[in-house]
């Protein structure tokens, strides 16, 4: 096993994320412990020692499985993380009775890392309102010991994490991402990096196969990947792309099945980061995955034509990760943050946007179409 220094801790440079744990049938909140606690078991074996869940982890059952299946193990053997759920803006003022009953809920008197969960566009007001007080009541207990470490994870824009590590920053000792090598580009997580490797905050990495839509590519990428390395598995491409990103300490899984945890164990027996060479070919063929995506610049020029007043970029933005991604939770948590004016079922279709777009995008067939996916997706 790779490990990374982290102050005083030695890590495994592989943690267990405990969002994608085996489940018993079709309903994901009823966990198989058995095969959880034999998945942890083989994890221990071969010195991964980080485990990740949260709150609403597997419908609010994670913390209570992972925390059960670790029980078995000294305390010192394993460092657990776990969240503050601000996801749901109904969280807001109950940071205490939360964090009171995680513990209970994870069978420990501390957790080794503490995250304010998912900063984003929506709860980033809330999260910096004084009048919440859970960056003061997180604080007061990593004072306590019961939060040996305080980070915050996030899926917002650079714009939000700016203003999150504006206020909060010289506080935060780690920050979880979403990083890969589609969203190096496609969601600016080479601009997240570079920001926290600013403020000198290591970098902690969730979806780093992209809820596993990276663990498979074409035919004739896989041909191009393969000669290159012909023993090296598609999804170890994604590990060693990200062992070679500057700051990244901890690679998070959410594996699902022994098979899963078996191979990345394997691929990190060894740091074996690619070289330019491979590093461009995996980002040429980043580029062709995400080249029928809509080609905005943000040059703006539509806004200044919309009599409705939309961010049409921005909208334009969540579409193209909405249509990528499949679906998914993104979009429709970034658009909570906005009036339901500024949604794409405002747009009124009289097409003055189109009239000078100088990438010629159907915008308004675009709004339309997004518009009946969410609709879809509320369903």
């Amino acid at each position: 096993m790779v490990y990374k220094d982290f102050q005083d801790l030695r890590l495994s440079a592989l943690g267990l994320g405990a969002m994608r744990l085996p489940a018993t049938g079709d309903n994901l909140s009823e966990i198989d412990e058995a095969e959880t606690a034999k998945m942890v078991a083989f994890a221990m074996e071969h010195g991964v020692n980080y485990y990740d869940t949260a709150w609403g982890y597997h419908n609010g059952n994670s913390e209570t499985v992972i925390g059960r299946v670790l029980s078995k193990y000294p305390r010192e053997s394993y460092y657990l993380a776990t969240k503050f759920p601000g996801y749901d803006l109904s969280n807001m003022d109950k940071v205490e009775t939360i964090f009171e009953q995680q513990l209970q809920k994870c069978g420990v008197e501390y957790f080794d890392f503490y995250l304010f969960h998912n900063v984003c566009e929506m709860n980033i007001d809330a999260y910096l309102d004084p009048k919440y007080g859970i960056f003061d009541y997180l604080m007061k207990q990593k004072e306590n010991g019961r939060i040996r470490h305080l980070g915050f994870s996030a899926h917002g824009d650079c714009d939000i994490m700016k203003r999150f590590l504006d206020a909060y920053g010289a506080h935060m000792e780690f920050a979880q991402i979403q990083l890969n090598w589609i969203d190096w580009s496609f969601q600016n997580a080479k601009e997240k990096t570079a920001l926290l490797n600013k403020h000198q905050i290591p970098v902690w990495v969730m979806e780093p196969l992209r809820g596993g839509k990276l663990a498979s590519v074409s035919a004739d990428a896989a041909q191009k990947l393969q000669a290159m390395r012909p023993d090296e598995k598609i999804p170890a491409w994604s590990f060693r792309f990200l062992q070679g990103i500057e700051g990244v300490t901890m690679i998070l899984s959410g594996m699902s099945s022994m098979e899963q945890l078996a191979d990345n164990i394997q691929t990190f027996e060894a740091d074996k980061r690619l070289n330019e060479q491979e590093l461009t070919a995996l980002l040429g063929i980043a580029d062709d995955m995400i080249k029928n995506i809509l080609p905005c610049t943000a040059c703006r020029y539509c806004t200044a034509h919309c009599p409705k007043g939309l961010d049409i970029p921005m909208l334009l933005k969540l579409y193209n990760e909405h249509c990528f991604t499949g679906g998914g939770f993104i979009a429709p948590m970034a658009l909570m943050a906005e009036p339901e004016e500024k949604h794409p079922s405002a747009c009124i279709g009289c097409k003055s946007c189109e009239a000078v777009c100088p990438q010629q995008i159907k915008i308004s067939e675009a709004m339309a179409d997004f518009h009946k996916k969410l609709q879809a997706a509320s369903f």
